[in-house]
Parts: structure tokens; C-alpha cells; sequence
């Protein structure tokens, strides 16, 4: 462990917590990342990871123990916390979210929203609006933020388009292509829209790699 990460643990939490919110703002102020993963907060042991989201973070289609947050907790060696209510929409979330982030005081915040809203046929500007403004609500709190884009309800769709254009406009790391490319592929699924525990795990390896090449692992 560096230097740097033994400062940042002995810091008080009220200045960690400014040290994480003056890091997200300076990620946030990067021009021209072009195709590299926004750099995040380094995660020291003690860390914790939020998975907020619906059916796909809380594991539907697998056992608790084979859900992407679990299975990923034992690649990184951190602490992840799953969140996900199946069946929610981002207007949920989104009000449920303040509780949870003052709660679970993580570092780093996976989200993935929106699939129920596309099922649903919810406004997307609605859907939109409300990721932005659980990124916001993150981003106050110090919190780093990963995108996880949801594929839309259609043979061989990719992620919606909104999803991207929200991570180009925050400059946060985002991840949209392998739930896309799980639920092309049989192997991988539970069902028509939930991956089974094979599925999951690919989402956790992409995620992984994700974090690590972000620099928070």
C-alpha cells in the first residue's frame, strides 16, 4: 500500500469524506478521457462499495451468494453492499437513495437503473433525469459514481442511450456493454431479462477489471 493510502486512512472521517468529494469534483472537471476509464478513488481495506439498483443487483435468477455484489466482494477484497429491490423503477431509487448513501457511507456508488422504467415505457427523459439526479445526490456526498448501462427491451439491444450521454456529462467510469452482451447469450440467462449465476459472475469479472483500471483497486 502506498504512502498516500496509509495519509488517507489516518485521516479524520470528516476530511476523508472531503478528500472523496474534492476527488469526485476534480474527476468530474477532466476533459478528453477519451476511452479510459475515469480515474476513482483508491479503496483503502476498510472501504465500503454501494450496488444500488433493482433485480439485476439483488441477484434474481441466482442464489444470494451468486449475485454480481457478492461474487464481486471476493474479487476486489472489499466490502460490497447490495441495495437492489427487484421491480424498481429509477423514480424509487431515486427517493430511496438518500437514506441508503447516509446509511452505508460508501466510497463508491455501482449504479444500475432503468431497466423496469424501459419495461414500464417510462418517459426516458424521466428516466434520465432521475440517474442524474441520484449521480448528484452521490456526487454531494463525496461519493464516485459507476454506470451500469441497462439493455433496452428489444432482440439484440444495446444499452440505452441515455446511459452513455449521462456518463460523458458527469465524466464517470461506465460499464455498457456486458449486461447487453449477457443477455444475448443463453448461457448466461435465467430468463429473458435476468442472468443466472454464470451471468453474474461476468458482470462482477467486468466490473472488477472496471475498478481496477479506474485505480480503485
Amino acid at each position: 500500500m502506498s504512502g498516500i493510502s496509509n495519509g488517507a486512512e489516518l485521516m479524520p472521517a470528516p476530511m476523508k469524506r472531503l478528500a472523496r468529494l474534492l476527488a469526485v469534483l476534480a474527476c468530474a472537471a477532466l476533459i478528453g478521457c477519451g476511452d479510459s476509464t475515469p480515474e476513482l478513488p483508491r479503496l483503502a481495506a476498510e472501504d465500503v462499495v454501494l450496488a444500488f439498483g433493482d433485480s439485476l443487483t439483488y441477484g434474481t435468477g441466482a442464489t444470494e451468494a451468486q449475485s454480481y455484489p457478492q461474487v464481486l466482494a471476493g474479487m476486489i477484497g472489499r466490502q460490497v453492499v447490495s441495495a437492489g429491490v427487484p421491480g424498481e423503477r429509477t423514480a424509487g431509487g431515486l427517493a430511496r437513495l438518500s437514506g441508503v448513501l447516509d446509511s452505508v457511507q460508501p466510497s463508491i456508488m455501482l449504479l444500475c437503473l432503468g431497466g423496469n422504467d424501459m419495461l414500464r415505457k417510462v418517459d426516458p427523459d424521466e428516466t434520465e433525469a432521475n440517474l442524474r439526479e441520484m449521480i448528484e445526490m452521490a456526487a454531494a456526498r463525496g461519493v464516485a459514481v459507476v454506470l451500469i448501462g441497462v439493455p433496452k427491451p428489444a432482440l439484440f439491444g444495446g444499452a440505452a442511450g441515455f446511459y452513455e450521454r449521462i456518463a460523458d456529462d458527469y465524466a464517470i467510469a461506465y460499464e455498457g456493454d456486458v449486461l447487453a452482451d449477457i443477455l444475448r447469450n443463453n448461457e448466461y440467462k435465467s430468463d429473458p431479462i435476468h442472468p443466472n449465476a454464470k451471468g453474474y459472475r461476468k458482470l462482477a469479472e467486468a466490473l472488477s477489471e472496471l475498478l481496477r483500471s479506474g485505480g480503485a483497486i
